[in-house]
């Protein structure tokens, strides 16, 4: 069945404006339908068939937007701030509204994080229920031993009620500064700088390399972001076990 849109609506979802100005925009002629000048607000328009321009430029339909960021430090995870900038404050080109960051990178941390606008695709992919597998790369002050290892890997305490799930810690340097990559499959508040709180170390940098079995693109540079290819976003719903739409 065809997917009939009102074209306020349309061009709303695709935040060229707010709704009120939509109308008033279409009514001055500044819309056009299959080439046609349209001035009606509530006409239809059929998902992915009918073409609308907007002053002379296409405005293609996307329900779900899918996007790999590669977060710097300095940005917060969320949509609004009031003190800092946001990681949405970073995405610049892209036609939609309602974006979010899927989970929360602190303020400090670096590296990998989704965004998108897919509701039931985020719930799943941070459910507990799922285990998603999210990898991180950190420098940690103090040396980083086997003990570290199984304390890690038997579920180490942070002071809540329930201990971590098993964590698999892999040492890359040990030293007065360590090198360090974690495997974990849960999103506590802090919950990394406080494992390693919990056997007396700090972690002094942490990137997320990985969520989900997607490794962070190595060509974005801090701050850049590009969209999810087809394969990637078909592979995030196979692990949530999401039924396709």
């Amino acid at each position: 069945m065809a997917k009939l849109l009102r074209l306020d609506k349309y061009l709303s979802d695709m935040n060229i404006g707010s709704r009120s100005e939509i109308k008033i925009w279409i009514r001055k002629g500044r819309v056009c339908i299959n080439s046609v000048p349209c001035k009606k607000p509530e006409e239809k328009v059929e998902i992915n068939k009918d073409e609308v321009c907007f002053d002379g430029k296409i405005i293609k339909y996307e329900k779900y937007i899918y996007l790999m960021l590669n977060k710097p430090a300095g940005f917060v995870s969320a949509t609004k701030d009031k003190k800092d900038k946001t990681v949405i404050d970073l995405i610049s080109d892209i036609p939609h509204k309602d974006l979010f960051p899927v989970g929360r990178l602190d303020k400090d941390t670096e590296g990998l994080l989704l965004i998108t606008n897919h509701g039931e695709l985020a719930h799943q992919l941070l459910s507990p229920k799922k285990k998603i597998d999210k990898v991180y790369y950190a420098r940690i002050e103090g040396r980083v031993t086997t003990d570290d290892v199984e304390a890690f890997l038997s579920g180490i305490s942070i002071g809540e009620e329930k201990p971590c799930l098993p964590a698999k810690l892999n040492i890359l340097v040990s030293g007065d500064i360590s090198e360090i990559e974690l495997t974990i499959c849960e999103g506590k508040f802090h919950q990394v700088k406080r494992m390693f709180e919990a056997v007396g170390k700090k972690v002094i940098y942490l990137k997320r390399i990985s969520m989900a079995d997607l490794p962070l693109d190595p060509n974005l540079a801090p701050g850049e972001y590009r969209r999810l290819t087809d394969g990637e976003i078909e592979h995030l719903k196979n692990i949530t076990s999401l039924k396709k739409e």
